[in-house]
């Protein structure tokens, strides 16, 4: 027993301390981990972002791929376009001079020595308007669009849809002052591809050639500083600029490349039957059949298509003819120019059958609606109570005495109004007006204290009526004789009614320039009632303001989104992984259906004709708020709510929206005028439109020509956004003792003082305080301010409300007439105010 005691050892238990191993510096490198590992990958690793766990190399790869990807991405779509596979290239020819003529350098371009073969011309009163063109040397194919600028419109819907732009310019000056009126338009609104030709420069002296280019070149990099300058006077040179435009890089605009868009090259037009009409739409309607090339994203015949500067139509059916235009044409017999119909392509005759790509789903297709659906009695309602019913049982009993004409009946004498309520539905009617009532009084009394200055000169003394006619008659005989003709002729051709207009606007302009806001107190009208609409707020920045609150009746009309940047990204990525429908390149006609006879009439007088695939939703109106700058060009003031026409994207219309500042808080403060020193968000009642899009503001004279007045994007769609309408009621203070003063002219009687004592008063120089209260009865009132006041200081009450725009979308456009240079007008600084 002894011995085997002796023979056992300790056994340590399962509490040993179990002390580390000393770390000696030597480290497993990653590839001893590897090669112990072989390959195996541990469960936790496969649950990570792969990102994270990539070796090098392996990004290095995936970067590599991406990059190649992208790039074989945008070469496939440059080789695309003009070649058989894609839609030809679509050039517009612009002249940005009156002394060029656009006609001659489509004419070289049309010539045998590019080796090129032309097809389907268009002649409009003898002119080529429009031609295609095959390439087989270069295995391209290029239709060509001169538009004349005279028509502005016209010109930026064109542009909106080419490929590229040539822009003719004269060899001396460059472009003319209209010129650079529609390069300010095409620039605001995204300008695609383009080329500078000039003619004329083989004309000039060998030694001049190289002074005269380089004076062009300086006067070109002014608005193209990387662009190259093409002459243009031999087939040779018009080979050089074919290959220039089908190689070179193609700007991508965003509005177009996300939508569906065609421009037509054949129309027709099916008037409906009285059958039809009766059954399916309104009578003196048709369909519109319009061939072209489908450009930008597939093409699906359950959208809605916009017909620029007409509206919104449906689509029953599409149907793919064959390719007038196709590259193994190039060896056949050209077709003979048209006379002066419609149709583009009128010298080719399709054999092939035309079959019906896909028929529109009465069920599927989307709806016209653009309003929503008002009901009058949606409204809050609630059942009279017992005392509300017995007055009106007493109020119908009770008879009203009134002097009325012999033979009236009680019906009629019921609408008979007297004296009294007649003024108190006049200041009702003043009340709930959503206009600018206040700059109306505000005119008024400047106007009026012109008066008062003209009638009360100083220096005039009394004279006799004798003595005031012979100095008449002196002053006439002597403007008679200092008039010469030149003067008469200039008076010829001014409006006097528009001088006089453009006058008041400049001293409304002026007034709000020097007392912003600031509006004077009706004598008339208790302040309680003229501003009833009006609060005030303790802080413009943090107090409340409920959105939702008072709205008017024109919100029932629109569609709000709950979030407009949510659905924008949604609806941008549907129709981005779109791939059914007319693919990009076919050349299919659209059965448009229910359309005016006034658009086949525009086709007809040579207006281009462009159609656009709508997104989801572009058709319900909404309201639209748009960043804009004011144009350089534009000195005018344009005031609030002032009808002006907006080119959106593809839409063209007329409305009157209301300005207001552009900053990140809640609230925002409404601007009376357009101001040139920072940008504005213009906010108006229109169809939405998915940014991002370029805007452009038009105003239109007396006389019929559009000025460009704005520029600018599309920002947002949201109802919810306030627009605060400012204010500012001021008055003088009459004693000062302190931090106390006592203040008139701010309200003329007691009950008003009481009425807009909570509202918190300011000082134009910094002092903050409120009404104390009133002495008398006439307006005199005691308020205490927050240290001392001074004497030639001006107490000031901020009263705000919200303001709308108005509705008055209308898409009908009216043409612009020719622009002119215009003749300066007075400068506001050359106004006497006083």
């Amino acid at each position: 027993m002894a011995a085997n005691e002796e023979k056992q050892g300790h056994r340590p238990g399962i509490y040993k301390q179990k002390n580390k191993g000393h770390k000696h510096g030597k480290h497993r490198t990653k590839g001893e981990i590897e090669r112990e590992n072989k390959g195996r990958v541990s469960v936790t690793a496969l649950t990570k972002k792969q990102r994270k766990e990539q070796k090098r190399m392996d990004r290095r790869h995936k970067a590599s791929q991406l990059r190649r990807n992208k790039k074989d991405m945008v070469l496939t779509e440059k080789r695309r376009l003009g070649s058989r596979d894609g839609p030809p290239h679509l050039v517009a020819v612009v002249s940005l001079h009156a002394g060029v003529d656009a006609g001659a350098v489509t004419k070289l371009l049309r010539g045998e020595g590019t080796g090129g073969v032309v097809h389907q011309e268009r002649c409009i009163s003898g002119v080529i308007d429009s031609f295609g063109l095959l390439l087989p040397r270069f295995k391209q194919r290029f239709i060509f669009l001169s538009h004349s600028t005279a028509d502005i419109h016209s010109l930026l819907d064109v542009a909106k849809i080419a490929d590229s732009l040539v822009f003719v310019l004269d060899s001396t000056a460059g472009w003319d002052s209209y010129g650079d009126y529609c390069l300010s338009g095409l620039f605001a609104q995204g300008l695609p591809s383009h080329a500078l030709v000039c003619q004329g420069l083989s004309d000039i002296p060998v030694k001049k050639k190289v002074e005269s280019r380089r004076a062009l070149s300086k006067i070109t990099e002014i608005r193209f500083p990387e662009a190259r300058l093409f002459p243009l006077d031999s087939e040779q040179d018009a080979t050089l600029l074919l290959r220039h435009l089908g190689t070179q890089r193609q700007r991508k605009l965003g509005f177009r490349s996300r939508r569906s868009h065609l421009v037509a090259q054949q129309v027709t037009f099916t008037p409906n039957s009285p059958a039809e009409g009766t059954a399916g739409g309104p009578t003196g309607l048709g369909t519109l059949c319009v061939s072209g090339y489908v450009r930008g994203r597939p093409l699906q015949v359950d959208r809605l298509v916009h017909i620029s500067g007409h509206g919104d139509f449906q689509l029953s059916q599409i149907d793919a003819p064959s390719d007038p235009l196709p590259l193994n044409l190039a060896t056949a017999r050209p077709t003979k120019p048209g006379k002066g119909d419609v149709d583009m392509l009128d010298g080719f005759e399709a054999e092939a059958p035309v079959r019906v790509l896909m028929k529109a789903e009465p069920s599927c297709r989307e709806s016209l609606q653009a309003e929503a659906e008002v009901d009058p009695m949606d409204g809050e309602q609630t059942w009279p109570t017992e005392t509300e019913l017995l007055e009106a049982e007493e109020a119908r009993k009770t008879k009203r005495v009134m002097k009325v004409p012999k033979g009236t009946s009680d019906y009629q004498a019921s609408w008979i109004v007297d004296e009294d309520e007649e003024v108190n539905g006049e200041i009702d009617e003043e009340s709930s007006e959503e206009d600018d009532d206040d700059d109306d009084m505000l005119d008024e009394a400047m106007d009026g204290g012109d008066e008062d200055n003209m009638s009360q000169e100083p220096g005039s003394g009394c004279v006799s009526e004798e003595e005031e006619e012979e100095e008449d008659e002196e002053v006439e005989e002597l403007c008679s004789t200092e008039r010469t003709g030149a003067d008469l002729r200039y008076d010829e051709h001014i409006d006097e009614a528009a001088e006089v207009e453009g006058l008041k606007r400049y001293r409304e302009a002026r007034a709000n320039e020097m007392f912003p806001d600031e509006v004077d107190t009706p004598l008339d009208i208790a302040a309680r009632i003229r501003f009833q609409r009006y609060r005030g707020l303790k802080s413009f920045r943090a107090s409340p303001w409920d959105p939702m609150e008072n709205l008017p009746l024109n919100y029932s009309r629109i569609f709000q989104f709950q979030s407009f940047e949510r659905t924008r990204r949604r609806v941008l990525a549907e129709a981005a992984a779109e791939d059914e429908g007319a693919m990009v390149g076919w050349y299919v006609t659209l059965h448009i259906i229910n359309v005016p006879f006034s658009v086949m009439e525009s086709v007809q007088s040579g207006r281009p004709l462009m159609m656009v695939s709508l997104l989801p939703h572009e058709q319900k109106m909404s309201v639209m708020h748009l960043l804009v700058r004011r144009h350089p060009s534009n000195t005018e003031p344009i005031k609030s709510k002032e009808e002006l026409v907006f080119h959106c994207g593809f839409r063209r219309f007329r409305a009157s929206p209301i300005f207001s500042q552009h900053t990140s808080a809640d609230k925002h403060k409404m601007e009376r005028f357009l101001r040139p020193d920072a940008p504005t968000v213009v906010s108006v009642y229109a169809p939405i439109t998915f940014p991002p899009a370029g805007v452009l503001l038009f105003k239109q004279r007396n006389d019929g020509i559009q000025d460009l007045v704005a520029t600018g994007s599309l920002l947002s769609c949201d109802p919810r956004r306030v627009v605060l309408k400012r204010i500012v009621l001021s008055g003088h203070p009459f004693k000062i003792n302190r931090r106390s003063a006592v203040v008139r002219y701010m309200f003329f009687n007691r009950d008003d003082i009481m009425w807009f004592k909570p509202v918190e008063l300011r000082t134009k120089w910094g002092r903050r305080g409120h009404i104390k209260e009133a002495l008398g009865t006439h307006g005199h009132m005691k308020c205490v301010f927050d240290n001392q006041m001074r004497s030639q200081d001006t107490v000031l009450m901020n009263l705000y409300k919200r303001a709308y725009p108005r509705w008055t979308y209308d898409p009908y456009v009216p043409l612009s007439l020719p622009w002119v240079k215009r003749e300066p007008t007075v400068e506001m600084d050359d106004l006497d105010m006083e």
